[in-house]
């Protein structure tokens, strides 16, 4: 890896390090995430600082930011955009939608009705949308993360496998440990914890030779057959009534080729795997009615499967 991308990465993970505290651990799966070209699903209660973070990644990667604020009513064609007949030229004219940005926020993802969350299908697959016929591409990089409280469940469609799927990882936020929240609120004091003063500290054409590095990670055949058996282990393992699909386990590769990007090596280990494992995999695991009698968990059979898979013997 070359030293001066090792930089840019490390430079944006401390830019947002100042309005995220105590996080790294998050800001290194975001990170990931955008480098795989990826989105993310953050599932944590409110006001742990999820809009926060995905505006401070915008800032400092100089990024049109956009958030849309899922209700009940949110239509369709406000996400997509609409075409509209322009009285004084006598052209139909389009108009976009909320997902004509870089950075996206989708703010409480589950509280608008499937036909509206299905509106960010095609978006989050092809970075494209289709409205009219017309098919318009989304500015590079682009990038959902969206939002859901997962205590709150009145008023909300839960999202269905084949949305979660398009997520390369699902994770949480989390409270903060003590000295973290008291720093939040030093922050707050000294009004510098508003991810509106973050500076750029790259730009979009870095994140796209970021992008494109990405792809020189090399990973051998063996940690290749140690994603697959892991996958497949889902697939056969009893309590689970839908395991993960070949859309996880490039979406396991791909996020340990980040991972080992963001380690500043050009090859992955089996270790970058067991890292990602969880994000990668958990949200895309339908558990059967009797693992919750058992008190299984996506996150309890991936624990037992890392322990059942051999781990390949690597010579570096």
């Amino acid at each position: 890896m070359e030293t001066a991308k090792i930089n840019v990465l490390e430079d944006i993970k401390r830019n947002i390090a100042r309005v995220i505290v105590g996080k790294d651990e998050v800001i290194d799966l975001v990170l990931i995430s955008l480098l795989c070209g990826g989105h993310v699903l953050i599932e944590d209660v409110p006001g742990l600082g999820k809009t926060t973070l995905a505006a401070a990644l915008a800032g400092s990667i100089d990024c049109s930011f956009k958030r849309i604020q899922f209700t009940p009513d949110v239509l369709p064609s406000d996400v997509t955009g609409f075409t509209m007949f322009n009285m004084k030229t006598g052209e139909k004219e389009f108009h976009e939608g909320g997902i004509m940005g870089q950075i996206i926020l989708a703010d409480e993802i589950n509280r608008t009705s499937p036909k509206t969350q299905s509106a960010l299908l095609q978006a989050m697959q092809e970075n494209k949308v289709t409205v009219d016929g017309n098919t318009y591409s989304l500015p590079k990089p682009f990038m959902v993360c969206a939002t859901q409280n997962p205590v709150e469940l009145t008023g909300t469609y839960p999202l269905p496998e084949a949305q979660l799927d398009r997520f390369l990882m699902r994770i949480s936020m989390g409270y903060p440990e003590k000295n973290d929240e008291i720093a939040i609120l030093e922050k707050t004091i000294e009004h510098t914890a508003e991810a509106a003063g973050v500076q750029p500290v790259a730009t979009a054409g870095d994140i796209a030779d970021l992008q494109k590095e990405l792809e020189k990670i090399k990973c051998s055949r063996l940690v290749l057959a140690y994603i697959v058996e892991i996958c497949r282990r889902t697939r056969e393992y009893k309590e689970v009534s839908l395991g993960a699909s070949p859309r996880g386990s490039i979406a396991l590769l791909k996020a340990s080729m980040g991972m080992a990007m963001l380690s500043g090596r050009d090859y992955v280990l089996p270790d970058d795997v067991q890292k990602m494992v969880r994000h990668v995999l958990c949200h895309r695991l339908a558990m059967s009615s009797q693992a919750y009698v058992q008190n299984q968990t996506p996150d309890t059979v991936l624990t037992e499967i890392l322990k059942l898979v051999p781990v390949p013997a690597m010579q570096v």
